[in-house]
């Protein structure tokens, strides 16, 4: 048993993905500041204080958590609706700080309430169309700052301002980009020991600062201590109560999904397996501790934790030195960040960005069921031009959908199969072949397949309908339906009463736990079908008809 509290072998690949992860995430987090409303320090506040503690307390080791677009679209949102409750931004001040104290509480009970266990439900085709999305958004919004121009905000704009780059471009800027990436590639084949990516920043950067290269830079950082704002909350009215609680409940429940799906993102490029719950948990805890000093709130960063993994980050450290660099910089350090280029940064994130796109998903695109394909190009398509968290639920709710399809009609062919009289011998269940001869042409046999949902009832019942005028009794063979929902709890008593009308018998054999409790919590059974017509086995049921039908002699399966 390893007894070792850290592993010192990892610390070096921690450095170095935990100080690449915070130069990328800081122009990020002074970015969702402005564009939340509350301006960029805001934005480092939260960076600061939810890449720390989402790294000590939550659940997936390599995660670097900070602000996220999305996140940061729902507190711009809140801002905007607090200004125009109260005035202004002094006087919202305590209706978004009690917000994001609220939304990262929620958090902490989705952790304690198991909410997290539903993420395991993501298909592969939706994991792998976000992947490939992210990464092609990073290496989109990187393009403009490779050459010295400034991105659009979205990844549409990108390829609709093509004439501003050209007419913008700065060869210095897009000298320094082609270095960084010539670095990237080329370090290894000297060594491995030192990841290429440190290299690459640190050389590039050196290289245009000595040169003097007019290339874009990141600029200079605010620095000084937060001042606490729970002060703020005491001179909330209670007409903000509801807008609140709205808020609150949407933050904690993206901020859930966004950090959850870019812990499954981790989970698939490291090969480990993170704690939901706890994952949760570490998030809540994080964006109340930025909400106390008026950061914005935010969740486990894709890209952050992707370049983090890229860059040697193993274990929680990387994502607490992350943290803590960007504390440095409020602390100080910021003059030495100031003088990286962009452009560099940009060199970084490119390859990492190509590092992050499903090429094996998209090369088997055209091999894999046309709807694993079908999921996967929308969701890829929507995360590039559209927004992350619609792209995972349309994932999801298409993937959902073609599963039923998939399972209908699985269910479907297993009926078509043996179930109507004429079909062959072979096509029957073994025990029911002795029984074939003796009872073809008056007595049917249906089998089901799977659970009994709303996906497969439609069918079930225009198959009892097309039954044959002449049949005395039809056996439903019900061995291989572990589950039967309210769906299919109807149609099994229109089937039932529509039969009772006509006087024929519905025999159900191999009545599993769960069918049997709902059929007899609506009465199916015993009012529609009485006790004694529920057999364990088919011979079981056989040996009933033969009773019941002494003048009748063929089962048709």
């Amino acid at each position: 048993m390893n007894t070792k509290f850290y592993d010192m072998r990892n610390l070096k690949g921690d450095l170095t993905g935990g100080l690449v992860a915070g130069v990328v995430a800081l122009p990020l987090a002074l970015a969702f500041g402005v564009q939340s409303g509350l301006g960029a320090i805001y934005g480092l506040y939260g960076a600061i204080m939810l890449g720390i503690l989402a790294a000590v307390f939550g659940g997936t080791a390599t995660q670097a958590s900070g602000p996220t677009g999305p996140m940061t679209v729902v507190s711009a949102s809140l801002v905007a609706s607090a200004i125009a409750l109260t005035g202004s931004l002094e006087n919202a001040w305590g209706i978004i700080v009690i917000t994001f104290l609220l939304g990262g509480a929620f958090q902490i009970v989705f952790g304690f309430l198991n909410i997290a266990r539903y993420i395991k439900f993501f298909p592969y085709p939706v994991i792998s169309g976000f992947m490939s999305g992210v990464g092609l958004i990073i290496v989109l919004l990187q393009i403009y700052p490779f050459m010295g121009v400034t991105s659009p905000s979205s990844t549409l704009g990108v390829l609709l301002e093509i004439p501003r780059l050209i007419e913008n471009l700065n060869w210095s800027a897009l000298g320094l980009g082609l270095l960084t990436v010539a670095i990237y590639y080329l370090f290894p084949r000297l060594t491995k020991a030192i990841p290429s990516a440190l290299v690459a920043l640190i050389v590039a950067s050196v290289v245009g600062y000595i040169l003097q290269l007019d290339a874009p830079l990141i600029g200079d950082i605010p620095s000084g201590l937060p001042a606490i704002q729970l002060g703020t909350i005491l001179t909330i009215d209670s007409s903000a109560y509801l807008l609140i609680l709205e808020y609150a409940v949407v933050l904690a429940v993206l901020g859930s999904i966004d950090s959850l799906l870019t812990s499954v993102i981790a989970d698939n490029i490291t090969k480990t397996k993170h704690n939901s719950n706890r994952e949760l948990i570490g998030q809540g805890i994080g964006n109340m501790a930025a909400a106390v000093f008026g950061g914005i709130p935010g969740a486990g960063a894709t890209k952050g934790t992707v370049v983090n993994i890229n860059s040697g980050g193993r274990t929680r450290l990387s994502g607490t030195i992350h943290g803590l660099f960007l504390l440095a910089v409020l602390l100080g350090l910021g003059q030495l960040a100031a003088f990286i280029p962009l452009a560099v940064l940009a060199g970084i994130l490119i390859p990492i960005g190509f590092n992050i796109i499903d090429m094996r998903g998209l090369r088997h695109l055209f091999d894999v069921p046309r709807a694993d394909a079908v999921v996967l190009v929308v969701v890829f398509a929507v995360t590039t031009f559209g927004s992350l968290i619609n792209a995972v639920a349309l994932g999801i709710i298409l993937a959902s959908i073609l599963f039923m399809k998939r399972s209908s009609d699985l269910a479907e062919e297993g009926t078509n199969v043996a179930t109507l009289a004429g079909v062959d011998g072979e096509k029957l269940w073994d025990d029911e072949i002795a029984h074939y001869d003796d009872f073809k042409d008056t007595v049917y046999v249906k089998h089901l397949y799977g659970p009994l949902f709303f996906g497969f009832t439609s069918h079930f019942q225009e198959l009892v309908k097309d039954l044959d005028e002449n049949i005395s009794a039809l056996i439903i063979r019900m061995d291989r339906v572990p589950h039967i929902d309210q769906t299919g709890l109807y149609a099994m008593e229109e089937t039932a009463f529509e039969l009772e009308q006509k006087g024929v018998p519905v025999i159900l054999t191999g009545l599993q736990s769960q069918p049997a409790d709902m059929l007899e919590r609506i009465d199916i059974i015993p009012d529609l079908i009485p006790r004694e017509q529920l057999f364990d086995t088919f011979e079981d049921s056989i040996d009933w008809l033969q009773l019941q039908l002494p003048e009748r002699s063929k089962v048709a399966v």
